[in-house]
C-alpha cells in the first residue's frame, strides 16, 4: 500500500520539526469525508527500549462490527529522531510508515495511541498521521498533554471537553465506569463527536480501545523477539 507524495524530509531537527508542525497544521480537515462508512478500524503504536535505537512499529486492521483483527503489519525501524515532548510524530511515524506499507487491507479510520489537534500547535502523531496517510484520524491518549477539563460523571459514555487556550480541542471521555478517562481529539478528515463515538463503539470492556490494544501487544511482541534474537546471535 503506496504513502501519498512525501509531505516533508525525516531528517530534521526539533526547531525544524516545530516549524513544520505550524505549516502543517494549516492542512488538518477536522470534518469527516462524505458519507464515511466504517467497516474497518485500525490502531497504530510503536514500542521502543531505552538505550536502544530501534523503533518497533504495528498497525492493526479490526473489523469495525466485531472488533476481531482482520489484518496487520509490522515493521523494525532505526529511529532517527530523538525522544522529544510534543514531537513524537517525527520519532515514530516513520516506524509506522513502514507497517503502513505492508498492510494488506486498509481500513476507514486509524485510531493513534496519542494526540490530535490537542497539542500545543495543533498537530499531534494523530493530525500528522491522518495526513501522511490520507485516511481519517484520531487520537486517543491516556494522559493530557495541554489543557484541562471539568469533572465526569462515573457512567461509561460520560464526556467533558478538553479546553486549551478558549478552545475545545478534545474530549476526556469515561470508557469504562468509574475508570480514568481516556483523552480523544481529531486527528484529520475527523470531527470531535465522530471520534468520541468510534473510540467508545471500539472501546466494548476496557479503558483504552481494543484497537490500542492490538497494536500496543503487537509492537511489543516484536521488541521482545528482536531482543531475545539478539541474545541468541
Amino acid at each position: 500500500m503506496e504513502l501519498s507524495a512525501p509531505m516533508h524530509r525525516w531528517d530534521v531537527t526539533p526547531t525544524e520539526a516545530v516549524a513544520l508542525q505550524r505549516e502543517l497544521r494549516e492542512r488538518v480537515v477536522l470534518q469527516p469525508p462524505p458519507g464515511l462508512r466504517v467497516e474497518r478500524v485500525a490502531g497504530a503504536d510503536v514500542s521502543t527500549e531505552k538505550g536502544r535505537d530501534t523503533g518497533f512499529g504495528g498497525v492493526v486492521v479490526l473489523d469495525a462490527g466485531t472488533l476481531v483483527p482482520v489484518a496487520q503489519a509490522g515493521s523494525a525501524v532505526t529511529l532517527g529522531f530523538p525522544y522529544v515532548p510534543g514531537l513524537l510524530s517525527f520519532r515514530e511515524l516513520p516506524v509506522v510508515a513502514v507497517a503502513w506499507e505492508r498492510l494488506s487491507m486498509r481500513p476507514d479510520v486509524l485510531i493513534f495511541d496519542g494526540h490530535g489537534i490537542a497539542h500545543p500547535r495543533r498537530l499531534g502523531i494523530a493530525s500528522h498521521g491522518g495526513l501522511l496517510f490520507g485516511i481519517p484520524s484520531i487520537g486517543c491518549a491516556k494522559s493530557l498533554l495541554v489543557g484541562t477539563h471539568g469533572k465526569l460523571a462515573d457512567a461509561r459514555g460520560s464526556t467533558s471537553p478538553i479546553i486549551h487556550k478558549g478552545e475545545v480541542v478534545g474530549m476526556a471521555v469515561r470508557t469504562r465506569k468509574s475508570v480514568q478517562p481516556v483523552y480523544v481529539s481529531p486527528g484529520h478528515l475527523m470531527d470531535l463527536p465522530t471520534a468520541v463515538e468510534l473510540v467508545l463503539r471500539a472501546s466494548p470492556k476496557y479503558r483504552e480501545p481494543e484497537t490500542t490494544r492490538h497494536a500496543h501487544r503487537m509492537v511489543n511482541a516484536l521488541r521482545r523477539a528482536d531482543g531475545e534474537a539478539a541474545e541468541l546471535e
